[in-house]
């Protein structure tokens, strides 16, 4: 199977190799050509990883090379650049492709799903979110992992088996897109706030007192618009929630931890400027979905409050002893 990689950040090089693994061909894109240059020099994406990169996997930044023999394609781009990639992409997506998001997030000015996006700018009909508990480096170590796939047909899950499945990678197939991209995003909020404990100085005790109200949470919301409330229970649900709130692997927990220790808004700053933080942006959305409903999620004022209004961290703790 030809297999289309739209963006070339860790965790689309991931899954490349997991996909290239399984004797398919990929193409990555890249809107960066100093880096297509490179790749096609040295045949290696060192700037991105050392991991070694097999002949099955190519790399163009070239949108319609990128996408003219696709069978399958993979978004994983930012999610603030979803859209943007989405109109330049149109003009060579064919609609009956089976497209898979990769991708965290909620769009912040519309507070749109990433599927969304893909079906109004794309007309796609077979889509696939996937999202659960896999950090990139274990990913490419071979490490065994599992992810939801909540898909829109039949077809979109058979070509995202296909694409993905194979002895380390288990998939789960739902029909929730909502939830599940729900869960995939929120998670990557408390994951911040978890950093935020950890800078502060607080036990693993404390953070799982924190995962067990943000569960509560989440359920809540997913009810409240509509969702399954059993996606919570889920590899994108609770599954990716532990992962990224234990572990400074994770780019939103690091970033709470600055915050927890206090530090400068200049090296915050500087952390945000140059490592991809999709809790930030997704927190951005997340506060403005919840106010523009009508629905209530205090954990996430108060994280709000602490990332963008400056207030101090330890409020965290007052808030989650006192929380209803």
């Amino acid at each position: 199977m030809n297999i289309s990689v739209i963006g070339t950040g860790i965790y689309g090089v991931a899954l490349s190799l997991n996909m290239a693994s399984n004797g398919h061909k990929i193409m990555m894109w890249t809107e960066n050509v100093e880096l297509e240059k490179h790749f096609r020099e040295k045949h290696d994406l060192k700037p991105i990883t050392d991991a070694f990169i097999p002949d099955a996997i190519n790399l163009t930044s070239d949108i319609k090379e990128a996408l003219e023999s696709a069978d399958f394609v993979v978004l994983a781009t930012s999610a603030k650049y979803t859209r943007s990639i989405c109109i330049q992409m149109k003009k060579h997506f064919n609609t009956l492709t089976p497209i898979c998001i990769a991708t965290k997030g909620i769009e912040n000015d519309t507070y749109s799903f990433l599927s969304d996006i893909v079906q109004k700018e794309l007309k796609a009909k077979h889509i696939t979110v996937i999202s659960g508990p896999t950090f990139a480096v274990d990913l490419i170590k071979g490490e065994p992992v599992g992810l939801s796939a909540a898909v829109t047909t039949n077809k979109a899950y058979k070509f995202t088996e296909l694409a993905m499945c194979n002895e380390r990678v288990k998939l789960r197939e739902n029909r929730d897109l909502c939830g599940t991209q729900l869960c995939g995003s929120v998670k990557n909020v408390i994951a911040i706030a978890a950093g935020m404990l950890d800078g502060l100085g607080f036990s693993e005790s404390t953070r799982a007192f924190l995962i067990t109200e943000a569960m509560h949470d989440m359920k809540e919301l997913l009810l409240k618009l509509e969702c399954n409330p059993k996606t919570i229970m889920s590899f994108a649900g609770i599954g990716d929630l532990m992962l990224t709130c234990s572990s400074p692997k994770s780019r939103n927990y690091r970033y709470g931890k600055l915050l927890g220790e206090r530090k400068s808004e200049e090296e915050i700053e500087d952390y945000l400027t140059h490592t991809t933080t999709e809790g930030y942006y997704t927190l951005l959305s997340i506060k403005g979905l919840t106010k523009n409903r009508k629905i209530k999620m205090p954990i996430i004022n108060i994280i709000y409050d602490i990332a963008i209004n400056h207030k101090d961290p330890e409020e965290l703790v007052d808030f989650l002893i006192t929380k209803a």
